[in-house]
């Protein structure tokens, strides 16, 4: 069985996720323990020599880097749907990967990366960030059902964990009609599963 080593928290380790359920692939889910420094064990750099999650296990095969797995994921169980082989759609597709882990990464997952973790970022300038990201996005999709086109891919699975948890980051969505469209979209996908939300603190 293919296994993914996780933080129920992590958006990186929910794109993985999410589209193992998406592909109704059978697979197992263990949680690692970031607070504990389980992910900088001996052990674990095994797995992955950065000492990151998420990492996957097919029945030995490892692989790590969330949007690498999502391509192999694709090409391994895909059937042609989630990652074209047409060069220039793949091309598109690559495009948004590169996105999700530059733009996204730096706006709206810092944005909550500070909310959620207390990570020591420009809480501001992420933000700004996470904006500018959306206000694009969102004039893209003024024309299109999905990132790359009328049909999902892989592209999409690799942007929704960050956007539809960029609230958590005190990003604030309703400016972005078509993203919260496409989010729904995405959301009415058979086999989706959504991401754990962190528990809200209320004020003593």
């Amino acid at each position: 069985m293919i296994k993914l080593y996780r933080h129920p928290l992590s958006g990186h380790a929910h794109r993985v996720e999410l589209f193992l359920s998406l592909l109704q692939l059978d697979y197992e889910l263990l949680d690692v323990d970031l607070m504990a420094g389980a992910h900088k064990t001996a052990e674990f750099l095994k797995l992955h020599p950065f000492g990151q999650i998420p990492v996957l296990d097919d029945n030995g095969t490892i692989l790590w880097d969330s949007n690498a797995i999502l391509v192999y994921l694709a090409r391994t169980y895909g059937a042609g749907r989630w990652l074209p082989t047409d060069l220039l759609e793949e091309a598109e597709v690559q495009a948004w990967l590169s996105v999700a882990a530059g733009q996204i990464a730096f706006g709206p997952a810092a944005a909550r990366l500070v909310k959620v973790f207390g990570a020591q970022l420009d809480h501001e300038e992420a933000k700004t960030r996470a904006h500018a990201l959306l206000s694009t996005i969102d004039s893209v999709l003024a024309e299109r059902a999905f990132l790359t086109g009328k049909a999902v891919t892989i592209a999409d699975v690799a942007a929704y964990s960050y956007i539809a948890h960029a609230p958590e980051g005190d990003v604030v969505l309703d400016s972005y009609g078509n993203v919260q469209k496409w989010l729904s979209r995405i959301e009415g996908l058979p086999n989706f599963v959504g991401m754990q939300k962190t528990p809200q603190v209320e004020a003593a």
